[in-house]
């Protein structure tokens, strides 16, 4: 979950006129929006909160590595309290190094303390930083829709590929009779990261107090260009990492609507749609994770 995810809102109009004989040119000029912080924070069970600040940039900006040097929010002072048992602890910025010489900014306790992640509890946020503050509230589910195992099928040849390797991935879920219940996922193949499926979020609207199957798609770096002949399938010889969390539902609706944005990102014909974050004043998420593992192998 490392990164710091940019939200970019575009409104777009395209006016085409015409009439018989004449042609008149439309000139639009789209304002810069005023820079916003931008907030990833996650809290997941048993782990210590990791708590990303960026701001916001204008859609027609042009990365390069200065650009992402500067992206990062410095300075601020930021706390975590877990309700329950009225505790907090600060955390501090923390430098790490990546693969494109960039550094890569977060803030993490300053050590080893007592506020960890605990299924059924309730965690605040509150950032201070430039001036201003910031507050958000997450809840870690006590219970949810559980990963109960895992199963694949081969991908069936075809004329092109008749001697297919892939395979789909499924896996078989348990929900409680209680509705409202809510739910993200990532895979991890090998020794690669763990990365969100494409639609990574799910309700249990529709299966509520039942057992169901449900195929998971193989997660997807985002920044990277989808190959349509393999999306969502997986290698013999692969061994396959599911890390499936229940969440709340601000955590739901933030990348419900994230992921439709960055989907439709593009389409004229989409129907625009707001991101819904869950920290007044700022853009992003704080969000709790109750986090369970299952793996598999896929002999070859």
């Amino acid at each position: 979950m490392k990164g710091a995810w940019q939200i970019r809102t575009l409104l777009t109009a395209v006016f085409m006129i015409s009439c018989a004989g004449c042609e008149k040119n439309i000139h639009i000029q789209v304002a810069s929006p005023a820079e916003e912080l931008v907030v990833e924070g996650y809290i997941e069970s048993y782990q210590q909160p990791v708590v990303i600040l960026t701001h916001s940039l204008s859609y027609f900006s042009r990365l390069d590595t200065t650009v992402l040097s500067n992206l990062f929010v410095h300075g601020a002072q930021i706390w975590v309290t877990d309700e329950q048992l009225h505790d907090s602890i600060l955390l501090e910025e923390k430098a790490h190094d990546t693969a494109g010489g960039i550094l890569f900014y977060d803030y993490r306790p300053v050590q080893n303390g007592h506020v960890v992640g605990l299924p059924g509890h309730t965690y605040d946020l509150h950032i201070q930083v430039n001036g201003k503050q910031y507050f958000a509230r997450t809840t870690i589910p006590s219970t949810g829709i559980e990963l109960d195992s895992l199963y694949y099928l081969l991908v069936k040849p075809t004329r092109d590929h008749p001697d297919t390797d892939r395979v789909v991935l499924f896996g078989r879920f348990y929900d409680p009779p209680q509705l409202g219940n809510y739910a993200r996922y990532f895979t991890k193949v090998n020794s690669e990261p763990f990365y969100p499926g494409y639609h990574s979020v799910a309700d249990d609207e529709v299966v509520n107090g039942t057992v169901f199957d449900f195929q998971l798609d193989r997660g997807v770096d985002k920044n990277q260009p989808i190959d349509p002949e393999t999306y969502g399938t997986f290698r013999l010889g692969d061994t396959i990492t599911v890390k499936f969390c229940d969440i709340d539902k601000a955590t739901y609706d933030f990348w419900r609507t994230w992921e439709y944005a960055f989907t439709t990102n593009g389409n004229p014909f989409s129907v625009p749609i707001q991101i819904l974050g869950n920290i007044p004043g700022a853009l992003g998420y704080w969000g709790g994770y109750r986090v369970m593992y299952k793996s598999i192998y896929i002999p070859k």
